[in-house]
């Protein structure tokens, strides 16, 4: 995948370190920057109906401040040489996963920083959007230092499913850049039918064809949960990025118990690239 446009999120409230970061990330590639500014309201409690005067003027100086706020951004980025456009939204907690994924349906990638992966609601809204209704793949980086536009060492996390190809193709730009990509299964099972006799050579041979220098990885947990066998080897390999498949059971399973994705999210402190 050839990364061109890059869609960014940056929340109202805190966006100077994502855009310092989205801003040398696409220049690194090159890539046309869609930055959507976001300001997310709640809906008025029912025991405010009708719409008080107070709540109303609320909700105006949030629309104010949306608007200082984009055109901050948009200074900042008109210093640049970048190509870009700017959105500004203003939306319901419900509704915008919505205006999220009809923005990445336009994008190659969509790029979250600390700042705006650091707001739980945001973050959830933009998983809910981009990820599960657009076709678009998520970077998310935890950290505040931008992205390495041309990762050294990746660990792509590898299960066999749907989800993880996907993901494998969608990040081929950052793989086949890469001097280690560390194609990694946790407590593999050899099976015809899943993981092959030899379990992560299909996958390799896949990537060597693309010239993409790989290493098979197979991890025993110990007991541990899953993504903290793959956050230790991330840690052991040095990866500058996690690249898997996001969320292989249904949706309220994940939500209700937990999962490898959502707790990735939580707990990694290495960019993670993620596909559904």
């Amino acid at each position: 995948m050839s990364i061109k446009t890059v869609m960014c999120v940056f929340s109202v409230n805190r966006w100077d370190q994502d855009l310092k970061s989205a801003i040398e990330f696409c220049e690194a590639h090159g890539a046309h920057m869609s930055a959507m500014v976001i300001c997310m309201c709640s809906v008025p409690p029912v025991s405010v109906y009708p719409v008080t005067v107070t709540w109303l003027d609320e909700q105006q100086r949030q629309i104010d401040r949306l608007a200082e706020e984009a055109d901050a951004v948009q200074k900042v980025l008109e210093r640049t040489e970048l190509s870009f456009d700017l959105q500004e939204v203003y939306t319901e907690f419900a509704w915008a996963d919505d205006d999220i994924a009809q923005h990445a349906f336009y994008a190659d990638l969509v790029l979250v920083g600390a700042q705006a992966a650091g707001d739980e609601d945001l973050q959830r809204r933009i998983i809910d959007g981009a990820l599960f209704q657009s076709p678009t793949p998520i970077l998310v980086n935890p950290r505040m230092q931008p992205v390495a536009p041309f990762p050294k060492s990746i660990l792509l996390a590898w299960d066999s499913s749907d989800e993880a190809a996907r993901a494998t193709r969608q990040s081929l730009e950052f793989l086949k850049g890469c001097d280690s990509v560390h194609v990694t299964l946790v407590d593999p099972v050899a099976r015809s039918y899943e993981n092959g006799e030899e379990p992560g050579a299909d996958i390799a041979m896949f990537l060597t064809r693309h010239g993409v220098k790989v290493a098979i990885d197979q991890v025993a947990s110990g007991g541990r949960p899953v993504d903290e066998a793959l956050r230790q080897h991330a840690t052991d390999v040095a990866a500058d990025m996690v690249v898997m498949g996001a969320y292989n059971h249904p949706r309220l399973q994940e939500r209700l118990f937990g999962g490898v994705t959502r707790f990735m999210l939580k707990n990694t402190n290495v960019p993670l690239f993620l596909s559904h």
